[in-house]
């Protein structure tokens, strides 16, 4: 049960950063984005991947529903982003460049964790 650890703790941070850097030279308009599940979240499915390359300009709005897409999730159920060690919810209409520049990792890395909300009930 790889997933039940968080990323950060499955690799050293040398590793990590060297990674970024690789990435960041490979793919300059992408971020590197680890998105895992909050870790008493119950109603939502994990999902079968943690990296993600997302582009700048890219809204967090459009990567809720991508990531929507990717969980097969109805339209009923609700999630959200959580940032900065879990404390600050996201803002839809920023864009990820905005999230990454306040938000990265010293390693270099966005580390997201999305939750379920209730919203009918």
């Amino acid at each position: 049960m790889d997933s039940l650890i968080p990323f950060k703790h499955r690799k050293p941070f040398a590793s990590r950063k060297n990674e970024v850097a690789t990435i960041r030279i490979k793919f300059p308009g992408k971020l590197p984005v680890i998105l895992e599940r909050y870790p008493k979240e119950k109603m939502l499915p994990a999902l079968n991947k943690t990296k993600f390359l997302v582009p700048q300009e890219l809204t967090v709005g459009q990567f809720v529903t991508i990531i929507r897409n990717r969980m097969s999730i109805g339209s009923t159920q609700a999630f959200y982003f959580l940032v900065d060690g879990n404390r600050s919810l996201v803002s839809m209409s920023s864009t990820m460049a905005e999230v990454y520049t306040t938000y990265k990792d010293e390693d270099g890395f966005l580390y997201m964790t999305y939750a379920s909300q209730e919203m009918f009930g």
